[in-house]
């Protein structure tokens, strides 16, 4: 796979991202929900060991919920594909074929 076919698949990525985002369930997850449901969701309030940086997709500045939801999907793509591109140059680094 060539550059520019990385390119074009990270592009069709973002903007998968930034349209669908917003589209995204406003429910609870399934953990979430049992806990709600059972009762000892306020037994979770204890500091995470990694902070979100974008918690409840809130994106300083932006007022639009869902603008800020769009927000957050690119910023997530964009984290992950620099993650696994990372990674990728790694594994080719260690493991030369």
């Amino acid at each position: 796979m060539n550059k520019k076919e990385i390119l074009i698949g990270l592009f069709i990525a973002l903007v998968l991202a930034f349209v669908l985002s917003p589209f995204a369930s406003p429910w609870p997850d399934g953990l979430e929900k049992v806990a709600e449901d059972k009762g000892f969701i306020a037994k979770a309030d204890i500091k995470p060991v990694l902070e979100s940086p974008l918690p409840d997709y809130v994106w300083p500045g932006l007022r639009s919920e869902k603008l800020a939801t769009s927000f957050a999907g690119i910023f997530g793509t964009l984290l992950i594909f620099g993650i696994g591109y990372g990674l990728a140059g790694l594994f080719r680094y260690f493991f030369k074929t």
